[in-house]
């Protein structure tokens, strides 16, 4: 992957889609933080599985932005892999709070500039501090990229670095909860 593969000027169609705001706004962030990456355009997919059938990825590799609050106007990011789901428990103790939720599609929104579905920590309208899960890192992994049906392959290892993340183990197998 090279710095910037990005296919297509902004504001043309490239393959029938149309470049939304948020993309754009997730392409520049990825392009300003130098690391490399590929975006991967699709359509509607209805499961993990279909969305990483049409990534070219394994289920494991696809990594979900999840918006946490925190308490008022404090919220977080945390990215957890396929398959897997937050650990409330561990979470909190990392954070050393009692409490955390997750807000309605609304707050997400407003704080982010993204809809559920599009949510990425790349162009957020704020940059809240972001937990990625330990099973992110050492692979290829792939992330929303602002829009529905775009998403960014990156390494973990450079999600984590470039996001200044904090990396803990924050998730449990989806069903163990």
């Amino acid at each position: 992957m090279s710095a910037s593969p990005y296919s297509g000027r902004m504001g043309e169609q490239t393959t029938g889609h149309e470049v939304t705001e948020g993309e754009r706004r997730a392409v520049a962030a990825l392009e300003a933080s130098e690391i490399p990456f590929e975006v991967t355009r699709h359509g509607p997919v209805r499961s993990l599985a279909e969305a990483a059938a049409a990534r070219g990825v394994d289920p494991s590799a696809i990594v979900k932005s999840l918006v946490v609050r925190r308490g008022d106007d404090d919220f977080l990011f945390v990215l957890v892999p396929g398959g897997r789901t937050i650990a409330w428990p561990k979470l909190r103790a990392l954070l050393g709070v009692a409490r955390l939720s997750m807000p309605d599609a609304g707050t997400a929104r407003e704080v982010t500039g993204y809809e559920r579905g599009t949510i990425t920590p790349f162009g957020s309208l704020r940059a809240w501090p972001v937990v990625v899960d330990a099973h992110v890192p050492g692979g290829t992994v792939s992330i929303g990229a602002g829009a529905h049906g775009v998403a960014a392959t990156v390494h973990g290892d450079d999600l984590v670095r470039a996001l200044d993340a904090t990396l803990a183990d924050v998730t449990e197998p989806e069903g163990d909860a």
